[in-house]
């Protein structure tokens, strides 16, 4: 089965970084994309960021775009979020998902990821 988990939030002021990880499980080979998303209470999941984990091409929402840098490890079983400069418009629950169907015109949609971790809490207070 696959499984992921994801660690990394804290708190932090504005303008400092965090980095968050998402460890993989369960895949038997490459072929499938990992997925930031964030989500605030009452609201839903937003897609922040995507990778794919076979040839490597990432793309990124608007709002994260130039602060925020999606990369896996040579191993490919973590994918990171590197989040800089954060503000607190930032502070949100983070959700990281797996997906082997995904494609670049709809990875904003978290109806097309299989697979979910439990998110990791950030907060930016100013």
């Amino acid at each position: 089965e696959v499984q992921l988990m994801e660690s990394g939030g804290g708190s932090v002021q504005t303008g400092e970084s965090l980095r968050l990880s998402c460890e993989v499980s369960g895949f038997t080979d490459h072929d499938y994309s990992i997925g930031w998303f964030r989500q605030a209470p009452g609201k839903g999941r937003e897609g922040i960021s995507r990778i794919s984990i076979s040839d490597g091409q990432t793309v990124y929402a608007d709002s994260v775009r130039g602060r925020f840098t999606i990369s896996s490890d040579y191993g490919e079983d973590t994918v990171y979020l590197q989040m800089n400069n954060l503000t607190p418009n930032d502070t949100d629950v983070y959700f990281c998902a797996a997906s082997v169907w995904v494609s670049s015109a709809n990875w904003r949609m978290p109806d097309r990821y299989s697979y979910w971790g439990q998110g990791t809490q950030v907060t930016v207070s100013s």
